[in-house]
This record gives structure tokens, sequence and C-alpha cells, in this order.
């Protein structure tokens, strides 16, 4: 079940620091360090271009065994083949995404720093939840803050795989882990380091040493 490979790195896409010309080339590399999840997140107009690059992120991801999620667009993740999508508080409802991607597509649902938003979307039927964000975030500096008593907090109530989110690196990993994310999801972390694969392999070691 695609819910069992819901663990390790979880890389997402941005505009400024993956820029079309050099899309494939940097989720190559973070694959290549152990990324296991990739979320391809484009707020662009350009439908067509969207298209070629999920289809093109989707046979990238399944030729190193890892999961292809979308932001937010989940009629891109049902043409495009992804294996499914990551909605906001304030996108397509839960319900109405499975509905369209199947049973078997991965939903994940921000939820801030809310457990009951965490709680609500585990009954609801979402495959993970993501909290955040744990500290500061260069790329959303005026997200939210949760902090690592609430992933303990989750890990004791919720079922579903977590997913840590917000100013996550190789120096502060292991602790997000040690309170219970099972995910962590990382962007200018790996995107904006000279060297993408190192950065991503760095965050996966501190899976394979807890």
């Amino acid at each position: 079940m695609n819910r069992a490979r819901l663990a390790g790195v979880y890389t997402i896409t941005d505009a400024a620091l993956t820029p079309a010309e050099r899309l494939e080339q940097q989720v190559e590399a973070v694959l290549r360090g152990g990324c296991r999840i990739v979320q391809y997140r484009d707020k662009s107009p350009d439908a067509t271009r969207r298209l070629h690059e999920a289809r093109a992120l989707r046979a990238l991801c399944e030729a190193f065994g890892a999961l292809l999620l979308i932001n937010d667009d989940v009629e891109l993740a049902a043409t495009s083949g992804a294996h499914g999508v990551h909605l906001g508080q304030q996108d397509r409802p839960l319900a109405a995404a499975r509905e369209r991607l199947g049973p078997t597509a991965v939903i994940g649902i921000t939820c801030h720093a809310s457990l009951e938003l965490g709680r609500a979307a585990e009954a609801g039927g979402a495959d993970y939840v993501a909290f955040g964000a744990l500290f500061p975030s260069p790329t959303k500096p005026a997200a939210s803050r949760a902090s690592l008593d609430l992933i303990r907090e989750a890990r004791q109530t919720l079922s579903v795989p977590i997913c840590a989110i917000g100013g996550i690196d190789a120096d502060n990993a292991a602790e997000v882990i040690a309170a219970g994310a099972d995910m962590l999801a990382v962007i200018s972390g790996v995107f904006a380091r000279p060297d993408p694969e190192t950065a991503t392999s760095a965050l996966h070691r501190r899976f394979e040493s807890r």
C-alpha cells in the first residue's frame, strides 16, 4: 500500500529554487540522495507546462521507487498519473479529492499547528497529516509555528503517518524524528544548498540512525 511508503525525506519543489530549466535535474539529485516522496508545487497558470513537468517527475520518481504528490491540484494529479495530492485547509475537500483520485491515491492534509485538524483529517480518510512550521522557514517566514510537543502528542493520538515541515535540516532533523515524525518535508533545506543530493543524503541518514 502507498501508505506504508510514507516515511523518510519528503522534498517540495519551488518555482524559485527549482525553475523549469533545472527541475528534473534537481529532483533527480534529491532522489539519488534518498528522497522517498516528492511534492510538485507550481502555482503558475501554464497548465500545459505543469502537466509535462508532472509527468516527467512521475517517471523519475517511479524509477527511484519514490512517490510523486501534487500540491493542491487534484485534476493535475489525476491527469499526470501522480501517486496522490497534498491539500491545504482551503483547497478542494478531502472527500471530493478521494472520489476523483480513487481509494489507492495518497492524500495528505496540512494541519498547521492544530491537533484537532489532524484528528479531523484522519477521520476523513487522509493518508497522512502535516504539521508545521517547526522552525523558522525561509520559504514561508510568516507560517504559523508548531512545536515538537505537538508532534509528540500527535504521535500518541493519531494512527496515520505524520509529516513535519518548516526550517528542517540535518542539524535539527534528529529531534524531529525522535518526537515522532515519519516524514521530514524540506524545500530550502535541500534545494537551496549547493549540492541537493548531499543535503538529502544527510537527512536520509538521520532516519537510518534513529
